[in-house]
Order: structure tokens, then sequence, then C-alpha cells
């Protein structure tokens, strides 16, 4: 049986032979120079049970990129942490760690609150 295509908003069937769906997806923004990124480095607790962890916000690319950053900035401060909704996320207070290790691979990044 055929692999089915979801969310087609309605269309089932053309008889066009020349019809192509066009789908209403964003393309992904291709990743900027790190001398392009305007990253936000803060820290939340708020939602976490109390427990502080630094964001790393702003940044404009992939997410396999993003993902990347996140891994680079994990290791370098030797915590977990997660990527998700655009957000590095790093357990615990890292802002200063995380924003030397930010100014050392070139990226613009400044502290937040």
């Amino acid at each position: 049986m055929a692999k089915k295509e979801k969310n087609r908003e309605g269309i089932i069937y053309s008889t066009n032979p020349d019809f192509e769906y066009q789908t209403n997806e964003e393309a992904e923004a291709s990743t900027l120079a790190p001398a392009k990124q305007d990253l936000r480095v803060t820290i939340d607790a708020k939602m976490r049970a109390g427990k502080q962890v630094t964001l790393v916000s702003g940044f404009v690319g992939t997410s396999q990129d993003l993902e990347l950053l996140g891994k680079k900035l994990k290791t370098k401060c030797g915590v977990g942490g997660t990527v998700k909704d655009g957000l590095v996320i790093l357990q615990g207070d890292f802002r200063d760690k995380v924003l030397k290790a930010l100014l050392d691979e070139g990226y613009k990044a400044k502290r937040g609150n």
C-alpha cells in the first residue's frame, strides 16, 4: 500500500496532471555567521521547581546547528541540558562560563538579567 501524506488541508484528488501540492511549511532559516548572531545569556528558575537554568536565546539558523552549539556548551560547562524551542537550556548558573565560551567561538553575545 502506498504511503499517504497527512495534513493536506482538504485536497483529496486532482485530475490535473500538472498539479503539485504546495505546503504552507516555512523553510528553515540558514545559519548566520557567528559574528552576526545576537545571543542573550540569561538565568531562569520559573516553572522549574526552584532550580536555576542558564538560557541561551536569539540563535538564528538551522536546528542542527543549534543542537551542535548546545552540545559544545554542555561539554564546556560539564553539565546536562537540552535544546528546544530555539533555546539552549543548561542546568545550573553558568552565565559567565557560557558567555566566555560564546565569545571565544566568535559569537556576539550579551549577558541578560
